[in-house]
């Protein structure tokens, strides 16, 4: 019988790895320090601006479900996440506290009412990565993931 190691990956290399990627991760995210507080205003604002945006999804997901009741059952999951994704938008952005809940977009009388739901998933996803381009750090993790948990909506109500 042998007592060599086992052909394949060993776990010393994989964790040294993984170590190296966290180093150079935060290498990375770390700024120069120079106008470092401008830019965390300026991404601030574009955060704080997301917040009205996710609003006005939640606002269409309420507005679609008036609107089709058998929709609004369907869709009541894909509506909490994203009331959830609004609640960790208003945490991330404290100073983005609308003075009274917007107007919400109002599906067409007699339309596709999905298919208006479809459009409004679309454009919130659309400028929540238009929003993350332009962050850095929790605030692009955070836009990124909204986004992108957006799509996820706009894919099952195709």
């Amino acid at each position: 019988m042998s007592t060599s190691s086992p052909a394949g990956f060993p776990r010393r290399r994989l964790l040294a790895g993984a170590a190296g990627l966290a180093l150079l991760a935060a290498g990375c995210t770390a700024g120069d320090g120079g106008g470092a507080a401008a830019q965390t205003s300026a991404q601030d604002d574009r955060l704080a601006g997301q917040v009205p945006v996710q609003e006005s999804l939640v606002a269409a997901y309420d507005a679609a479900a008036a609107a089709d009741p058998a929709l609004g059952g369907e869709v009541a999951p894909l509506a909490e996440q994203a009331r959830t994704q609004l609640e960790r938008l208003r945490a991330a952005a404290p100073g983005a506290t609308s003075p009274a809940p917007p107007a919400g977009p109002v599906p067409p009388a007699g339309g596709d009412v999905r298919a208006w739901l479809r459009e409004q998933v679309a454009a919130a996803a659309a400028a929540h990565t238009a929003a993350c381009v332009e962050a850095s750090g929790a605030r692009a993790a955070l836009l990124g993931s909204v986004a992108a948990g957006l799509r996820g909506h706009e894919a099952a109500l195709a």
